[in-house]
């Protein structure tokens, strides 16, 4: 009885006789020759059938086979460099095979071009296309890949809930949490509860989802992200950003080790990622404003196709063109630290002697996509705290739970957030975020 495999196994089962179950992707030959391409869910397979080497009726039932059909094909593998399919270089000689369910009919989704509506509307479906495939697969490692780099430097993975108390980031954006009995908010599920949770472990983190409101959402940018929210005791800007460029690299390479596969199938030039190696640069805001308006005044373009590149104000957040450029001017990761202080949550620690800025981060990447993560210092200071929720009218029982976290035991300490869809879609080389989640849901889609 031959063994069963996975199509990722193959090269370690050159010259034997295996099995492998999976799907039809696509089908062509003539009378005497079949050659199938089989995915797994692992890779993607030759499998070349011969007329004179298997019964007329497992020939006939490989000719009549519909894309998608699910099938389990046993034969000989042989190692050729001439072979497609992932991973390239090798073919089965098959000897049989078993249809599972045969498709009959055209496949909605047969190998053509499908208009991104099209492909959103049947995702259920578009998530097998070899795009989607490579992308998920590489989205996959980068959740293992940061888990493992936090999990290995002494971070606690801690749940945080969803919707949270309060809606700490946009105090002016609070909403009625169905069931609750405070304002509740679903668009930052871990940050402030890190901060709690570091009391008590001393380094934690949460990778979850995050729901964004309506006026976050659009119909290029999901509704529903996921990312890492890290906290450490102990910390200031400065750790904060050395924990964010080494967990990248770390990430990165990961990708560059064991997705060299799928990246090429996605056309991703590797040179910019090879390129990811600590320490990143270190920008000040104030740099970082001279830096664009000087390049608006000379008429440079945006690196995000969206026209001139536009000056910025002194206190505004760098739009998604503006952090693009900078980055851009590297060429590799970038911080963007001492963000003004208006454009920072409330409870971010003001820089001494410029209150107007903030101890606070932007990691930027080049190649068009800017932002990636966010990092702060957090106040440890209960007046401090207490003055700003009175400044902006702040519900104070909403908080009380916060500030008690500055009553007793309060310590230096900060954090981060990254994106996975931006990390992914970066890495990926991709043209939307949409792409870098199995599901994205967007303003006025639910399906599928």
């Amino acid at each position: 009885m031959s063994d069963i495999i996975t199509i990722e196994q193959v090269a370690a089962h050159a010259g034997s006789e295996v099995t492998v179950r999976g799907w039809l992707y696509s089908r062509n030959g003539k009378s005497k020759l079949q050659i199938l391409q089989v995915r797994d869910g692992t890779g993607v397979l030759q499998c070349v059938l011969m007329r004179k080497e298997m019964s007329p009726e497992v020939f006939g039932a490989a000719q009549d086979l519909g894309q998608e059909s699910s099938l389990v094909v046993t034969g000989t593998i042989r190692a050729d460099e001439r072979a497609g399919g992932i991973p390239g270089g090798y073919e089965m000689g098959v000897r049989d095979l078993q249809v599972i369910q045969a498709v009959k009919g055209a496949y909605p989704l047969s190998l053509q071009e499908r208009s991104p509506e099209f492909l959103a509307q049947n995702r259920h479906l578009s998530i097998r296309s070899a795009r989607q495939w490579a992308t998920l697969r590489v989205r996959a490692t980068v959740i293992q890949a940061i888990r493992r780099w936090l999990d290995e430097h002494g971070f606690l993975p801690v749940d945080a809930p969803v919707p949270e108390p309060a809606g700490f980031e946009e105090p002016q954006g609070l909403l009625e949490g169905s069931g609750l009995r405070t304002p509740g908010s679903a668009d930052y599920p871990a940050r402030l509860f890190g901060e709690a949770n570091i009391m008590a472990f001393g380094r934690v983190y949460a990778f979850g989802p995050t729901f964004h409101n309506g006026k976050n959402g659009s119909r290029r940018h999901p509704q529903e992200t996921w990312g890492v929210e890290a906290q450490a005791a102990f910390a200031d800007l400065w750790e904060n950003m050395e924990l964010q460029e080494q967990l990248v690299t770390s990430v990165v390479r990961e990708v560059l080790d064991t997705r060299s596969s799928e990246l090429a199938l996605l056309g991703r030039n590797a040179a910019p990622l090879e390129d990811v190696v600590p320490p990143f640069s270190r920008m000040h805001y104030d740099d970082a404003v001279a830096l664009i308006n000087r390049a608006a005044s000379e008429g440079a373009a945006a690196p995000t196709g969206d026209g001139p590149l536009q000056a910025i104000a002194w206190g505004a957040e760098l739009s998604r063109a503006q952090s693009a450029y900078v980055a851009a001017q590297q060429g590799r990761p970038l911080f963007v630290h001492h963000v003004p202080s208006a454009a920072a949550p409330f409870y971010v620690t003001q820089e001494p002697g410029r209150p107007e800025t903030s101890r606070s981060s932007a990691l930027l990447v080049a190649e068009g996509y800017g932002e990636m993560a966010r990092g702060s210092e957090p106040s440890a200071d209960l007046a401090f705290l207490e003055a700003q929720i009175d400044r902006l009218d702040l519900p104070r029982e909403a908080y009380e739970w916060y500030l008690d976290l500055r009553r007793y035991g309060s310590v230096p300490h900060a954090g981060f957030g990254l994106e996975l869809e931006r990390m992914v879609a970066w890495i990926c080389g991709l043209g939307s975020t949409q792409e870098a989640i199995p599901y994205p849901r967007l303003q006025g889609r639910i399906y599928p």
